[in-house]
């Protein structure tokens, strides 16, 4: 039998970590998480982190010799180009590490947590694709809110992925994050069985 991939995304403060939090405690899939892979990346003495530092200069480390995520966030939201230099050094680590994970993995059911699935070029990797959606006001509150932002750089984080429409326009299955916690993971519920029995 081959195995279920399921590439779980959408955008930036729409409710993928709910969703993945419920997929990893409710049926005890294993998540395996492209935010987790990039921090690897550029762990405290990695090639990526030097390179990053070189191009950037100290003043994107911290004082313990880590990178200040803040100042890296400020240069890449701000300017694309930069932007696509960080991702073409950090997308082929991550990828590499998405393919050992799924190779190993003896489970049948896999969950790739990956916010840039489409933007990395990842689909790929996976057997099926859902898409969080919900509204761009209640994605800029929610980031505002979790993320400390004022409304201006809200919004820039969200124009610097690929519309939700676009997403959503590609995905097998969408989940609508739009009322509550309950009705979001009663969809989960829905789709995981309705798309296993398929």
């Amino acid at each position: 039998m081959t195995k279920r991939i399921i590439g779980l995304t959408g955008n930036i403060a729409t409710g993928k970590t709910t969703v993945t939090n419920y997929l990893a405690n409710a049926y005890n899939l294993p998540i395996l998480d492209a935010d987790i892979y990039a921090r690897d990346a550029v762990s405290l003495g990695s090639p990526i982190l030097g390179a990053i530092a070189q191009r950037y200069g100290e003043q994107i480390l911290l004082p313990d010799g880590s990178l200040n995520r803040q100042k890296l966030g400020e240069i890449i939201f701000n300017c694309q180009d930069e932007r696509n230099w960080i991702e073409n050094l950090i997308h082929p680590y991550v990828r590499d590490r998405f393919l050992k994970e799924i190779a190993q993995s003896s489970s049948q059911i896999l969950v790739l947590v990956v916010p840039l699935l489409f933007e990395a070029g990842m689909t790929d990797l996976v057997t099926e694709i859902w898409v969080v959606s919900c509204s761009q006001e209640q994605q800029l509150q929610r980031l505002i809110q979790r993320n400390h932002l004022n409304r201006e750089q809200a919004q820039v984080r969200i124009n610097s992925q690929l519309s939700i429409e676009e997403k959503v326009a590609h995905a097998n299955v969408v989940l609508n994050n739009f009322s509550t916690p309950e009705i979001l993971l009663k969809q989960v519920d829905v789709a995981l069985t309705t798309r296993s029995s398929d």
